[in-house]
């Protein structure tokens, strides 16, 4: 079971030159994530002179985050794995892939980068708003949840599947635009209705800046739950205790 390598870690490893390294570039990652994800809203916005969301818009925000996380994931695959995201972080530490006190430092950085992103976008564009994550109208929060969930899921199952699986061979290559490509489709499916995070660092920076905490829970929650999942099914059916690898440091 991957549960019983789950591993808490050495009070060092905080500290050590990798690990803050591999903190870094989830900070990095994370801001040209959010910049450009929020900052395509941000612009949908202006365009529109905050008018109506619009099937365009959808679209429009479903093609930026799956270019951004394409590439925010590719430029730190090979120092920190390319996280740029605490459910992705806590799939890898349910599967026994990350210790916890990485997996903190991991969540530390990419919440700050979420929220410098934002600070950034308020700044750049003059002091418009970086909006929080709502549900809409008629969406209940459990239903919400379970867009979480589920979407979450999608995701971190694909993690495990192009980037965490051992037998990955040739997949791994793909990993990066997969994972955007399943965030992207997972907007067009649930962005009308809980705007589809999927990512609690996605959904923090905008709630701080803008210090709108409605329902923000459901955006931990339903994440967290999906990717815990996934990293279980992958792991047990998929990978097996004969055929798990402990990753090296540049990957998850």
């Amino acid at each position: 079971m991957p549960v019983s390598r789950i591993a808490i870690g050495s009070s060092a490893e905080a500290s050590h030159p990798d690990a803050l390294k591999a903190a870094l570039a989830e900070f990095i990652s994370m801001v040209i994530f959010v910049f450009a994800g929020e900052g395509s809203g941000m612009a949908f916005n202006k365009l529109t002179n905050n008018g109506a969301a619009t099937p365009a818009g959808l679209i429009a925000a479903s093609i930026a985050h799956a270019f951004a996380l394409f590439v925010a994931v590719s430029v730190g695959a090979n120092i920190s794995g390319g996280h740029v995201n605490p459910a992705v972080t806590f799939g890898a530490f349910i599967g026994g892939n990350i210790t916890l006190l990485r997996g903190l430092l991991y969540w530390a950085a990419q919440l700050l980068g979420s929220v410098v992103a934002c600070l950034l976008l308020k700044i750049a564009t003059g002091g418009l708003e970086t909006s929080a994550f709502s549900l809409s109208s008629g969406v209940g929060v459990w239903n919400a949840v379970v867009f979480e969930i589920v979407m979450t899921f999608g995701l971190v199952y694909t993690v495990y599947a192009t980037a965490v699986d051992p037998k990955k061979g040739d997949v791994g290559i793909v990993a990066p635009i997969a994972i955007g490509f399943i965030v992207g489709a997972n907007i067009l499916a649930g962005g009308a209705f809980d705007g589809a995070s999927m990512n609690p660092a996605v959904s923090f920076g905008p709630a701080v800046v803008s210090w709108t905490w409605n329902a923000h829970w459901v955006y931990w929650l339903g994440p967290l739950v999906g990717a815990a999942v996934a990293a279980l099914v992958y792991d047990v059916i998929f990978i097996g205790q004969g055929t798990h690898e402990q990753l090296p440091t540049s990957e998850f």
